[in-house]
């Protein structure tokens, strides 16, 4: 039989083997889908908060980003206050650079391991015309000792923020509205609460993201009463917050620029919804909200709010809770006269950049030091609310007695203690 060429051809696939081929298929573009959602880059490095003792999230504003960053465990720590008095200095050493280019952004203390993470970007001037700013995270302990996080390298999950503020938005000619996408974080049975801007007309926004990441957020507008403006606010986003139950009802406790103080129940929160927050407080004009935190020293649950130009004010959560149950202010303050409404605070004397609590017995705070203008780590015990020695005063003095019966030597023992001045603490009472 003679041999004759035939034309090649091509075997049709199996069912099975097309099945095979399409989920090749699929898993590849699933694969690329989370080579892009999870580990996105860090473009910025602002806002924290931890969810866990290993687990922190940095707001991300120029990326759009949230990131949940994988920190490696570390041992508890011993409670050991900071007197850091040039941290800044520290850790532009620790990052090969000077202390002049840096711009510190947040701070938060690692639950149980006594050590401080900051946030912080780079300015990118000496990278050439236009560089951006490099983000930075550190690690700070009480012994001064700095470590860099490697935010490129460190295994993260990321979600984008969504719905951002116009990239051509400025604020003030040359500020970014986006770098104000995320003003606050707060982590709560299972939900991250992230307070900022979004681009909608009612710009003030509190996103909700389900923790670990999945989905996008449950977006609510808010609008608020400013006693000191009489008007109803819907633009200037949230600054500071904390969640705490009021009444038995699990409630955002918010303060805005120029100081009112809102409540909003979580349960309100929903997508889609507009919330008219209650105005509890209003703690005086011409200031910032710098830092909110909750404590108990002893006395019951209380919130510190400290301000970027004034002192701090220390209110309790039942009087929060009592404000909370009756109508919001609706009426403008009386000034000079009146120059705050609603609950009555407590005056502190603390104006710092950064707080947050550092253990049971510590607040931890960055504060800048207006004569050297280094930035300084430092504690500050809980109930106390100062460091003597950023005074002199006739307690000062080598030649001062204090009296029989006094009330006052045993407390700066302990304040001298912990600021590093036990030489000068006075003597125990036999």
């Amino acid at each position: 039989m003679s041999s004759q060429s035939f034309p090649a051809q091509r075997s049709t696939p199996s069912r099975k083997s097309r099945g095979r081929h399409l989920l090749r298929l699929t898993i590849l573009a699933l694969g690329l889908h989370a080579a892009h959602a999870i580990g996105a880059p860090v473009q910025s490095a602002g806002k924290i908060t931890f969810v866990d003792a290993d687990t922190l999230v940095v707001a991300d504003w120029r990326g759009g980003q949230l990131h949940a960053l994988h920190l490696p465990p570390i041992p508890a720590g011993t409670p050991t206050p900071f007197n850091l008095k040039d941290v800044s200095g520290a850790i532009a050493t620790a990052l090969h650079t000077r202390p002049e280019r840096l711009r510190f952004e947040d701070m938060a203390l690692r639950p149980g391991g006594e050590v401080a993470y900051i946030t912080l970007s780079v300015d990118g001037n000496g990278n050439g015309a236009g560089a951006k700013p490099k983000p930075m995270l550190v690690s700070v302990d009480a012994a001064g000792k700095v470590g860099r996080v490697d935010l490129d390298r460190s295994k993260h999950e990321s979600i984008a923020i969504g719905n951002l503020p116009a990239a051509n938005l400025r604020l003030w000619r040359d500020t970014p509205a986006a770098s104000f996408t995320v003003t606050d974080m707060k982590f709560y049975e299972g939900k991250l609460y992230v307070a900022g801007l979004s681009n909608a007309s009612f710009a003030s926004a509190l996103r909700v993201f389900d923790f670990p990441f999945k989905g996008g957020a449950a977006v609510s507008s808010v609008e608020m009463y400013h006693p000191v403006h009489n008007q109803l606010e819907t633009r200037a986003p949230i600054r500071k917050m904390v969640i705490t139950r009021l009444n038995g009802e699990p409630t955002l406790v918010a303060a805005f620029t120029c100081s009112p103080l809102v409540t909003i129940p979580l349960k309100d929160l929903k997508d889609g919804a507009h919330i008219a927050a209650k105005t509890v407080a209003e703690f005086g004009w011409g200031s910032a909200p710098a830092g909110m935190v909750m404590f108990d020293a002893g006395q019951g649950p209380m919130v510190l709010l400290t301000h970027s130009h004034k002192s701090a004010d220390l209110m309790s959560v039942d009087d929060i809770a009592q404000a909370s149950g009756k109508p919001g202010l609706s009426t403008p303050i009386k000034w000079p006269a009146e120059p705050t409404l609603g609950i009555k605070s407590t005056y502190v004397p603390m104006r710092v950049a950064h707080i947050d609590n550092q253990d049971a017995s510590f607040f931890a705070a960055l504060r800048r030091n207006e004569a050297s203008g280094a930035m300084e780590l430092v504690s500050m015990r809980k109930g106390l609310f100062l460091r003597l020695s950023d005074f002199i005063n006739e307690y000062d003095f080598a030649d001062y007695k204090y009296p029989a019966g006094d009330q006052w030597s045993g407390v700066h023992r302990t304040l001298r203690t912990d600021e590093g001045y036990a030489d000068l603490a006075p003597p125990p009472k036999p």
